[in-house]
């Protein structure tokens, strides 16, 4: 019996430290949080702002075992992560097992080695309640928030929406920057290159240094270039030093590794998670950029011994942001001396780790710029070329450069030949590019975080979690924005000639980048005019401070709560009761063959175009959008375009054809079977050879591969990947499997594995009366049609074991489920008939109020 318990988040972390730890020590893992606020209901006292925490259903079992191991310890080691969240995890835990304070100890580390863990258990402290306050602060502000706007906009806008403090404004910023692009208005003007050469005929690329706006000016700039001798008119080197970034924190490494390995934010931190659970680096969240003293010393120790002395340059580093915990540090590895791993996505992450730590703590790189003017006295602007040299490759040893696209394509500086003041140059070419203005980029994952950051919205805790939600909303994806075609004009000036060309050039294209969808749109116009304070930016960085106060105990929690709802809640009301509600509606103009009004506004099932008032006797008429069209943007012709759908083709093999678009995107249908049509493609193209084309396609796509006992086997890929069909039942093809090669031993591993687990499914079942007893992830269950219900305990307080729920009778089962929702069995009425409409009388009507004219 182990004499001390610790207690950790995750089984990778408990194995880890384990292995450092000596018999005395038995390491378990919670699975990050063991209680938390009810997944049903708000869970909080609205007087006192108590939470009313439970135990999550799938760690009632692990809190039991939990439990059992503290009654055999001695002493209990808390050794959750040492942010908040980790702080409240070990609150969780000690108020959770009745842990004495005699017999808990807090221990923080913020790397999982040897040393660390040792030290961290020579010196234990007590929670930090300012920090668990912190923490609950913030649960319980998020948590009333959701609950109490929500509903909101289910009356509003749309049924199961949702709305979240951080969530709404990072939606707010994807939305203001798509609003910001469409207003933008382009602005033209014509940028002079040119490329000269020197005695030695080698070249010299520079640009002119100021554009022209109109296409003459640029013509006869030209033109006055063919007459004139050219001249290097100065030659300026400048000496210049560049320095490394500091090491990362969690927003800068979301940012490099987006950049650098094309890692999104989730992934990253779920890698690096990963990489701090088996001891690689430090603590991943933080938002600091301090080394500890012995890791400065590891660092030049192994820039010496690899590039030497010349190379190393220690120095700390001091984090601007007032709110940065600078007893954390950045994240770096926890051994320089390892300096890659096996796992290749993990070594990725690690080696951007190590070199960016190491560039930190190495020299200044050392270069040499040189300007070269060329030009003559008769042009009234001159040519300038810039180029530079590394005189010493400092920390771009370890690290390199890696240039944005903007910068590649603005400063292309290379090494330049030399030349004297005086010399005479020729031209190779000279041309005039006629070039736009462009707007603010659309938002990446990594630019969300840095911009995030930079308002002093959330923390380096909810950076993904945030992203990752507005995704799963769907108020923004990162769907592909065709690129549009515009004529852009060339003039070139080459042996004593000048040429003009008209050329085609895309614009306006975009991929994965932030996009909102037509609902992101609405809830955030609608929240933005209902509910200003709780979207405006300064607004939520000022919450962020508050949670700060709170951790370093400047301010009492429920004090900041009371304040807060003060004012939330009596606004929640107001917008509740006298709100309009939101459809994102807009006129679009009058159909020509009825007279109608035409609409683009988000319905029931999405964006859509209608024709007609809804109040009217005769129902208006509907066409759903295609991807890539938007409420906000689309043209009247082109919404009037979407009523020529569905449309009829001849039939094939005997079957109907139509097509049409539909809730998942444009379709092809063949009898009863829907094949989507391509990404891309235009519906309204898809003529009979087309279709055909398609059907013929979805045909060798369904044939069947192979077959299991008599059985086709057939495959294709869907919502949750790659799968085979046997009969009625679908099987997911795991990635270990070469899908687009499967041999027919796969397939029978594949099918019997997916038998054998539908044997196991069941325990007892009642087909005519939907009901079912059966195995579960976390225990047996009940499933009265697709409701699951609990399976309660016998009368002696124990539970059923399973051979015993073999036995149980259908009967026994019904007073289950009657117990716990007891309107499961109750019939549902018909609905009244209804009655008759009232006959029209002659009485004069008010007439109705007119619709606003159609927008030009």
């Amino acid at each position: 019996m182990s004499k001390n318990l610790v207690i950790v988040e995750s089984p990778a972390k408990a194995k880890t430290i384990q292995k450092y730890l000596g018999k005395d020590f038995e390491v378990k893992s919670s699975f990050g949080h063991i209680r938390d606020l009810p997944k049903k209901g708000m869970g909080i006292d609205l007087e006192t702002f108590s939470p009313d925490y439970e135990v999550s259903a799938d760690k009632k079992k692990l809190v039991t075992e939990l439990k059992s191991a503290v009654k055999k310890a001695e002493m209990v080691w808390l050794a959750s992560d040492e942010d908040r969240e980790g702080e409240a995890i070990a609150w969780h835990l000690a108020d959770e097992l009745k842990l004495k304070p005699e017999n808990r100890k807090r221990i923080v580390f913020h790397e999982i080695t040897k040393n660390a863990i040792l030290k961290a258990i020579e010196n234990p402290r007590d929670i930090d309640q300012n920090l668990v306050n912190a923490q609950q602060a913030r649960r319980v502000l998020d948590r009333i928030v959701g609950f109490e706007m929500s509903p909101v906009l289910w009356k509003k806008v749309k049924p199961g929406l949702s709305a979240g403090r951080v969530q709404s404004v990072a939606v707010r910023l994807v939305v203001e920057r798509e609003k910001e692009i469409r207003e933008f208005t382009p602005k033209a003007s014509f940028k002079l290159d040119g490329i000269f050469l020197n005695k030695a005929t080698q070249e010299i690329a520079a640009k002119l240094k100021k554009d022209f706006e109109k296409e003459e000016e640029a013509e006869k700039f030209l033109e006055l270039a063919k007459t004139v001798e050219f001249k290097v008119l100065n030659v300026e080197t400048k000496p210049g030093s560049r320095s490394a970034s500091a090491p990362f924190t969690t927003s800068t490494l979301q940012q490099e590794a987006s950049s650098r390995l094309g890692y999104n934010v989730t992934n990253t931190m779920r890698l690096a998670q990963r990489l701090y659970e088996e001891g690689f680096i430090t603590y991943m969240r933080t938002d600091s950029v301090n080394l500890s003293q012995e890791a400065i010393e590891g660092a030049k120790k192994q820039i010496v011994s690899e590039y030497g002395a010349e190379y190393s340059a220690p120095r700390n580093y001091t984090t601007k942001s007032s709110s940065a915990q600078e007893a954390h540090e950045a994240i770096r590895p926890t051994d320089f001396s390892v300096k890659s791993i096996s796992d290749v996505q993990l070594s990725k992450l690690y080696q951007l780790i190590y070199r960016r730590t190491l560039a930190s703590q190495m020299a200044n790189a050392k270069i040499e710029k040189t300007v070269i003017e060329i030009g003559n006295a008769k042009l009234p602007q001159h040519f300038e070329a810039q180029g530079e040299v590394i005189i010493f490759d400092g920390f771009l040893k370890a690290y390199g450069i890696v240039k944005t696209e903007e910068e590649d394509e603005e400063n292309n500086e290379k090494l330049l030949p030399k030349v004297t003041v005086g010399e005479v140059l020729s031209y190779k070419k000279i041309t005039a590019q006629e070039k736009f203005t462009r707007p603010s980029a659309r938002y990446t994952e990594a630019g969300l975080v840095r911009k995030l950051e930079e308002l002093g919205i959330g923390r380096p805790s909810t950076y993904a979690p945030t992203i990752q939600t507005i995704q799963n909303r769907e108020y923004v994806d990162k769907r592909e924005i065709e690129p549009h075609t515009r004529e852009v004009v060339k003039i070139s000036l080459a042996n004593d000639k000048i040429k003009k060309e008209v050329l085609d050039e895309k614009f306006g294209g975009d991929k994965n980048k932030f996009v909102p969808t037509d609902i992101g749109e609405v809830v955030n116009d609608f929240l933005t005019d209902n509910f200003t304070e709780i979207l405006d930016y300064g607004f939520t960085a000022r919450v962020e401070e508050s949670f700060d106060e709170i951790a370093s105990g400047a301010q009492k929690w429920k004090e900041m709560m009371t304040n807060f709802y003060s004012k939330f809640h009596p606004r929640i009301a107001d917008v509740e009761e006298n709100a309009d509600r939101a459809n994102g509606e807009r006129l679009l103009g009058v159909d020509p063959k009825t007279g109608k009004n035409v609409y683009a506004r988000i319905g029931r099932f999405g964006a859509m175009i209608q024709v007609g008032e809804t109040e009217d006797e005769e129902k208006p008429a509907f066409a759903s959008l295609m991807s890539g069209q938007n409420i906000a943007t689309i043209t009247f012709d082109d919404a009037l375009e979407l009523f020529k759908l569905p449309f009829d083709l001849n039939e094939v093999d005997g079957q109907t054809v139509s097509v049409g678009v539909g809730r998942f995107g444009p379709y092809v249908k063949w009898g009863e079977t829907y094949i989507s049509i391509p990404k891309g493609e235009d519906p309204l193209s898809v003529d009979q050879k087309r279709a055909e084309e398609i059907i013929a396609e979805k045909k060798v796509a369904d044939a069947p591969i192979a077959s299991y006992k008599g059985e086709p086997i057939t495959k294709g890929s869907g919502r949750f990947g790659p799968f085979i069909k046997y009969k009625s039942i679908f099987i997911n093809v795991p990635k270990k499997y070469n899908f687009e090669n499967l041999s027919q031993s796969d397939i029978n591993e594949l099918v019997e594995a997916k038998l054998e687990k539908e044997a196991n499914r069941y325990i007892q079942q009642w087909e005519a009366e939907k009901i079912s007893i059966e195995n579960a992830r976390w225990g047996p269950i009940v499933k009265h049609g697709k409701n699951i219900y609990k399976i309660p305990k016998k009368k002696d307080d124990t539970k059923y074991e399973a051979d015993e729920l073999k036995d149980v009778s259908i009967d026994e089962v019904k007073k289950w489920i009657t117990a716990q929702d007891p309107k499961a069995f109750a019939e549902k009425k018909k609905p009244a008939a209804k009655k008759p409409a009232a006959k029209k009388t002659t009485t004069a009507k008010k007439a109705p109020a007119k619709k606003p004219a159609a927008k030009k």
